[in-house]
């Protein structure tokens, strides 16, 4: 049996929960809310697995080390 994407899962629900608490007012910025609220835990936990070494880490997540310095610096994880 495949597993449902469980970050999927929870993403989806946090946004109708968003949407659904709006009442009626218009959102704005969503993608970089999105984002912004996914890219940080996702950098915490991928260093923390790589025991801090950012080259493992930028492995891991499959970007330029340059640019995993640049979210570091971005969301003040130094």
């Amino acid at each position: 049996m495949k597993k449902t994407n469980d970050i999927s899962a929870c993403i989806r629900g946090a946004l109708e929960t968003y949407f659904r608490d709006l009442d009626g007012e218009t959102p704005s910025n969503v993608y970089d809310m999105v984002l912004k609220s996914v890219e940080r835990p996702m950098l915490e936990v991928t260093l923390q697995q790589a025991g801090g070494n950012q080259t493992l880490a930028a492995e891991m997540l499959g970007i330029n080390r340059n640019t995993l310095r640049k979210k570091i610096t971005e969301h003040q994880l130094l």
